[in-house]
């Protein structure tokens, strides 16, 4: 039982209650109308089930800066679950569903007029940022000084640490490690990272931002 402090039943001390349940995997919330239909078992009763690991959601939406802009704004998700599940995981698994609902009306497989020299000119600016000193951070003296000495010139050297790795780093402690986080975060990267996607899909919205203000 995912949780064990759940009441089924109340029993007076001369009663001895024996129970046979059917346990299914789902999505979301499932009348027991609906689960009616998958009894074999003569005598059972349904129940209403409630499948999603999703215990709550807050969102808020911050000013933020990259680089050295300042005009733009920083979406900060706090998900809460049951522990069947990490936060991160619900929240790609939550993307993918409003992918297949949004299919309906864009193809996502469809490429754009343009599309490669777009794709080259992405490409380029994420050299760019992963090429950037770690100074563009902005990080205290003393994180810095502490990638200094682990000899992580670069923002691409970074992103490639785990956080395992990194702080193994002498004189790194948990403030620096967070220091680090929320700065690449504010770029739209982690530490650890292979697949620099998240970045890609920034610099494609924000090279339409651009071309939007232009006209």
């Amino acid at each position: 039982m995912l949780n064990p402090d759940l009441k089924i039943a109340t029993l007076e001390p001369s009663v001895h209650l024996g129970l046979e349940l059917q346990v299914n995997l789902g999505r979301g919330y499932v009348p027991s109308e609906v689960n009616e239909k998958y009894i074999d078992v003569v005598g059972t009763i349904p129940m209403d089930a409630i499948f999603t690991p999703v215990r709550k959601v807050k969102y808020a939406i911050e000013p933020t800066r990259v680089g050295q802009r300042s005009d733009y704004d920083k979406l900060v998700l706090e998900i809460w679950t049951d522990g069947t599940i990490r936060p991160e995981d619900a929240l790609g698994e939550a993307g993918k569903i409003a992918k297949d609902h949004f299919s309906i009306f864009v193809n996502f497989d469809e490429s754009e007029a343009g599309g490669e020299e777009i794709s080259d000119e992405i490409e380029e600016r994420v050299r760019q940022i992963l090429n950037m000193p770690v100074e563009e951070l902005e990080l205290s003296v003393r994180s810095f000084n502490c990638l200094k000495n682990a000899n992580i010139r670069t923002i691409g050297d970074l992103t490639k640490k785990t956080e395992e790795e990194i702080t193994k780093t002498r004189n790194f402690g948990k403030k620096s490690l967070q220091e680090i986080k929320t700065k690449l975060a504010e770029w739209n990267l982690t530490l650890g990272m292979s697949d620099y996607s998240a970045l890609k899909n920034h610099i494609k919205l924000n090279m339409k931002k651009e071309e939007s203000d232009e006209s």
